[in-house]
């Protein structure tokens, strides 16, 4: 079955350049950032690995853990991350997953059940789906999927915008308004009357239109 937004994140057992992991137990209490690679010493994943590396402080200020995915074994990996140091100028400091016999892959429906158990003889155009992002928030359940072309690399600072907007929303009622960024006016959602909103912002809020109600951000 397609995994969509609020669905239970598939949980799994997998070797990590960290150890085993059991996914629900390693996100733990926080949040949490899958992203998958199709094959290893890729040129855009690279690009990608090192600046999610250079992004890491930012991510740890969240409570949001990171890890990535690629369909090759670990002992490929840490070569590889050997390289993203090199040409990217970060070190990769979170979980690498090996994926050679495609389990993740397959149970993450990045690639079809009938895409064989190992990925000998595969090339990164075979494993071309496997380019999501996946964020997964405390409950365990897909707050959000990307999912990028091989020859697009990925926004990270996008993915860390949405993550504040995600974060801000759990603790308030609110949504954000397009192209937000954290400090700007945000959105009280309809399921929050103008009684209940009185209570929460005090100092008012501008009404657009009755389903449209603009509030500053919350601390």
């Amino acid at each position: 079955m397609p995994l969509r937004i609020n669905d239970q994140a598939p949980n799994f057992t997998a070797e990590t350049t960290q150890g085993v992991i059991d996914f629900h137990q390693w996100i733990g209490d926080g949040w949490a950032i899958l992203f998958s690679h199709p094959k290893d010493f890729t040129p855009v994943c690279t690009t990608e690995l090192g600046y999610m590396a250079r992004l890491q402080p930012e991510f740890a200020k969240r409570n949001c853990k990171t890890i990535g995915l690629s369909v090759d074994p670990v002992t490929n990996h840490s070569k590889w991350a050997a390289d993203i140091e090199e040409t990217q100028g970060h070190a990769v400091t979170y979980p690498m997953i090996g994926d050679p016999e495609l389990k993740v892959a397959k149970l993450y429906d990045m690639l079809p059940a009938d895409a064989g158990e190992t990925s000998e003889g595969r090339t990164a155009a075979n494993n071309a789906t496997v380019r999501t992002v996946f964020v997964v928030g405390p409950d365990k359940k897909i707050k959000l999927m990307l999912v990028y072309p091989m020859t697009t690399g990925r926004n990270f600072d996008e993915v860390l915008r949405v993550l504040d907007s995600m974060q801000l929303t759990a603790r308030h009622q609110v949504a954000t308004p397009v192209n937000w960024k954290p400090g700007q006016d945000v959105i009280i959602v309809p399921a929050v009357s103008d009684e209940q909103a009185k209570e929460k912002y005090p100092k008012g809020w501008k009404t657009l239109k009755p389903y449209l109600r603009v509030v500053a951000q919350p601390e």
